[in-house]
């Protein structure tokens, strides 16, 4: 009897020690080439963005806040709650998370139970001929274990814990691409609102000139070809006004998908721009691998293919089996529970792939390369953010220029319109010089909204570019990801 206790206490023993060994490469995140600041971020302009400052983060989770634009800010909470893309990518979440208590399962024993009443007939055949007729009920309940000796079960968790937390990443971005898309399309379609703005004073003042030129035509100052010029250039601004209607209505359209509601139910109001453009803290390039959701997830990405090398090269080590049974069984429905109807079986079981033809050979040097590709991707993704982060300090940073320059061309063309209007009043020019003038002054004024049009756009997608309010401290646990509930996608 000790003999038997001491060799149980040694198997365990030994199965312990082994249940420490996990196979498979140790994860190190791979290196990337990260620059020691911004080059555009240089140039100082505090109006166009400013140095991090420690607390800056804190207000960032609703970045589009620092717009102040009311209405832009009810769109984004509208977002938030309704868009499908969002949705979906929540749903895909929970599914990785769901993988990850899937495969934690495997850490613990199966057991079973059943009941059975089986009723045979048996003959047999000779000089004495002679059949019976019996039934078996059995009760069985059954377990089997299989140590995770070798860390598959280890590597499968880890893999789909990083899953999970590229899962969550996923959705952080897709919610930051939607946020950032619904406030283009807003600035774009206030753009629009804008140029309407000046598109009808255009033509107000095309109608003015248009009645000054019939009034001369008729006191006989002026040939009737001026005012077929100036009706002509009153009917094409008209023309330009009219047509503005299409794209603005494309964009109120893109926004109600975005905000989860129909198109033909969904509009906003033609309002002047409220938006101020804020100055946006830019911190050192090294935190944006922490910032931004898609270097987040192609990092984790990396982390559940080294994962999965391990779990391949798990099979080229033995399965143990662990099995025990135990239940009653009779012949007589009436000793079925009885102390000598009990029945058990237990015992160890070890299984060894000898020979496969080099297939596990194979299916590490698989996963040894999507190791690879997940490494390329990831340090792609740093190097386009980079990219990304750079374009817009530089487009801020030139379109901060070109606005003033501009503005200023505005006020060069008014002044010329103003000049030429009186000279042509005073029968010094003719009305072609007015029309030139005119045009000149509605092409800068386009040109301008134009540009403040872009700057918005810019500055959005500089905070894009920056990771929006996000952060990687917010990727739940691996114990966060096996919660049956969990509280939210990600840590607040």
């Amino acid at each position: 009897m000790c003999t038997s206790v001491n060799s149980g206490i040694v198997v365990a023993a030994c199965l312990t020690l082994l249940a420490a060994c996990t196979v498979g490469p140790k994860y190190v995140r791979p290196s990337v080439a990260v620059p020691a600041v911004y080059k555009e971020a240089g140039a100082e302009d505090a109006a166009v963005w400013k140095t991090s400052q420690p607390r800056d983060d804190v207000s960032r989770g609703e970045w589009w806040a620092s717009f102040n634009d009311p209405q832009l800010n009810a769109l984004e909470q509208s977002l938030n709650k309704s868009n499908q893309n969002i949705a979906a990518a929540a749903a895909a979440v929970l599914a990785a998370r769901a993988l990850v208590r899937e495969s934690r399962s495997q850490f613990y024993p199966t057991i079973t139970a059943g009941t059975s009443i089986t009723n045979q007939h048996l003959s047999t055949f000779g000089p004495q001929k002679a059949s019976v007729t019996y039934s078996d009920f059995s009760l069985p309940v059954q377990a089997s274990w299989e140590p995770d000796l070798w860390g598959r079960v280890r590597n499968t968790v880890k893999a789909n814990s990083f899953a999970a937390q590229a899962s969550v990443a996923d959705l952080e971005n897709v919610r930051l691409a939607a946020q950032s898309e619904l406030a283009v399309d807003y600035f774009e379609l206030r753009a629009q609102d804008d140029l309407k703005r000046v598109l009808d004073a255009t033509v107000s003042a095309y109608r003015e000139a248009l009645e000054l030129t019939r009034n001369l035509s008729d006191a006989g100052l002026d040939p009737d070809e001026a005012v077929a010029q100036a009706e002509s250039q009153w009917k094409a601004v008209q023309a330009q006004d009219t047509s503005l209607g299409n794209m603005r209505a494309q964009y109120e359209h893109a926004i109600a998908v975005l905000v989860g509601q129909p198109a033909p139910s969904f509009s906003i109001s033609v309002e002047p721009v409220k938006a101020s453009p804020p100055a946006i803290p830019v911190s050192v390039p090294s935190e944006l691998l922490e910032r931004r959701p898609d270097i987040a997830a192609a990092e984790r990405a990396v982390a559940q293919a080294n994962a999965e090398i391990g779990v391949a090269k798990a099979a080229f080590y033995p399965n143990v089996t662990l099995t025990a049974s135990g239940g009653l069984a009779s012949l007589s429905i009436l000793q079925w529970f009885t102390w000598p109807s009990r029945v058990w079986s237990v015992g160890p079981s070890l299984a060894e792939t000898l020979f496969d033809a080099g297939l596990r050979r194979a299916t590490v040097q698989q996963y040894q390369a999507a190791y690879d590709q997940t490494v390329a991707t990831y340090r792609q993704t740093v190097l386009t953010a980079f990219q990304q982060v750079e374009d817009n300090l530089a487009a801020l940073r030139i379109l901060s220029e070109v606005i003033e320059q501009q503005d200023a061309a505005i006020q060069s063309a008014r002044r010329n319109l103003r000049e030429a209007t009186v000279r042509y009043t005073a029968g010094l020019d003719p009305y072609l010089n007015v029309i030139g003038a005119q045009a000149t002054l509605l092409s800068n004024q386009q040109v301008a909204v134009s540009f403040r049009e872009q700057q918005m756009v810019a500055r959005v997608q500089l905070i894009e570019a920056l990771g929006g309010g996000w952060d990687a401290a917010r990727l739940p646990s691996a114990k966060e990801l096996g919660a049956k509930t969990p509280a939210s996608d990600s840590k607040p």
